[in-house]
């Protein structure tokens, strides 16, 4: 008896526990990302893990918690894009504000949700001072904006056999977030950028449904029996979205570029190579890490580098070496933040390309400028480095002399070639192997000389008749 009563119970927990699971797995995932911040580079990092992990969990759709005041329309523009080519739905539920970037990311969205009082619009591009930046910056927003409203396509309404066909979400309305001199009777005035209230939005298409939390925004998508999963970023996840900052990058290569041109100012391995050694792990390692930046692409980096450090070392001049270098310095650090494909560029944007190449040039021109600068202010006789540079003069006419004074007494003396001269060699005399030039252009090897003079601490000799 005992027995029965063992295994019906376990057979009751074990059909419990899979009752339990077949439910849980048959629960509508409804995953959350909160974006409730200045939109950046930071904002884009957790997008991307949020998309990631929503199809991974094969959600039933994707809802934007937003409240932003805007940000870079760079990422605004990556994360409307990643939203427009989602396979799952993605809703919006703006909490407050969806200001300038935020609005053109809430139009991506398949539907909008708004809580009473708040607001969208004021997409106008403005700097960090808040002032409006220059109209070639203007009209690119008009038409990501534009162009963003247009993908939700038409509708086709049929009455009194009258076919009537009308955006979904309109274009120009849209537009007129953008551009002031935009007028739509009984919407807006010429002068007046357009920010919808809640009611102004859902009177206009721009908004489905006032919504006071996510709950009510999921019970109006028609979704039952729902989970909710909300974003969750990782440590990491912070970091990576700081160091992606084109400003950090940008000081980033800074340090790079100026830590290797202050080390070639002084002899030894010093503070300054340290530095450029420590900005370019940090560049490198975020984005290696992301699968950005490839190994052969970071190679390209160390090579440049290092054909710059020939060319300024060993080989006289500044000629191909040199321009190879700062070519190939330029490409590791331009592709490395390119999402390519080994030399297959088809998934990259132009604007992700031009973006990259301004960042990179940008760090080379600040690292040459302020440098030079910085060598001036800081290394000179007034400086406040000035106590590690060698600032006194050794005259002449003090006695003092850059060569040694017994070469001197050479003028006048034979000897023989070592080696050929064209014009460089090596010659002996007084049984001593010295460096020395030919006057002429050619001398054979074990050809009589005799030294002629000595210029600039070289002993220039000529054929010894």
């Amino acid at each position: 008896m005992k027995h029965i009563i063992l295994f019906l119970s376990i057979l009751f927990t074990s059909l419990t526990a899979f009752s339990n699971d077949s439910t849980e797995s048959s629960q509508n995932i409804v995953y959350v990302l909160k974006i409730q911040r200045e939109i950046g580079s930071t904002s884009w990092v957790h997008t991307q893990e949020a998309f990631k992990e929503a199809y991974q969990l094969k959600s039933k759709c994707i809802l934007i918690h937003m409240n932003t005041y805007g940000g870079q329309v760079v990422f605004a523009d990556s994360i409307r894009t990643k939203i427009l080519n989602s396979s799952i739905p993605v809703h919006v539920f703006i909490d407050n504000n969806a200001a300038s970037a935020g609005a053109l990311i809430s139009i991506a969205c398949d539907s909008i949700y708004m809580r009473a009082g708040a607001n969208i619009g004021a997409a106008t591009v403005v700097d960090q001072s808040g002032q409006k930046m220059p109209d070639k910056y203007q009209s690119y927003m008009r038409s990501t904006i534009r162009a963003t409203a247009e993908a939700h396509g038409k509708d086709t309404i049929i009455t009194n056999n009258d076919t009537i066909v009308k955006w979904v979400r309109d274009p120009q309305i849209a537009e007129a977030m953008v551009d002031e001199s935009i007028y739509i009777p009984n919407i807006v005035d010429t002068g007046k950028i357009l920010t919808f209230t809640t009611q102004e939005a859902i009177k206009n298409n721009f908004c489905e449904a006032e919504a006071n939390n996510i709950n009510e925004v999921i019970t109006l998508l028609k979704i039952n029996n729902y989970k909710i999963v909300t974003f969750e970023p990782s440590f990491y996840d912070g970091i990576k979205g700081l160091l992606t900052s084109p400003i950090l990058q940008g000081i980033l290569i800074l340090i790079i570029i100026g830590g290797i041109y202050f080390e070639l100012q002084t002899p030894g391995v010093g503070f300054p190579l340290i530095a450029s050694i420590i900005a370019a792990v940090i560049y490198f390692s975020p984005l290696y890490i992301d699968g950005l930046a490839e190994n052969w692409e970071i190679l390209i980096f160390i090579i440049g580098i290092i054909l710059i450090g020939l060319e300024i070392f060993v080989i006289p001049g500044f000629g191909i070496a040199g321009i190879s270098g700062i070519i190939l310095a330029i490409t590791g650090l331009v592709l490395s933040m390119l999402n390519n494909i080994k030399f297959d560029f088809s998934g990259v944007e132009f604007e992700d390309l031009l973006q990259a190449l301004l960042i990179v040039f940008l760090g080379f021109t600040g690292a040459f400028v302020s440098g030079i600068y910085l060598t001036h202010k800081l290394i000179s006789t007034t400086g406040p480095l000035s106590k590690i540079a060698l600032n006194t003069t050794q005259d002449i006419d003090n006695g003092y002399i850059g060569i040694d004074a017994n070469l001197k007494n050479m003028v006048g003396k034979t000897g023989i070639s070592d080696t050929i001269l064209r014009p460089g060699g090596k010659v002996i005399i007084d049984n001593e192997l010295y460096d020395a030039i030919a006057e002429t252009s050619f001398i054979e090897k074990g050809t009589p000389i005799k030294v002629v003079r000595i210029s600039s601490g070289q002993v220039v000799v000529s054929l010894n008749k």
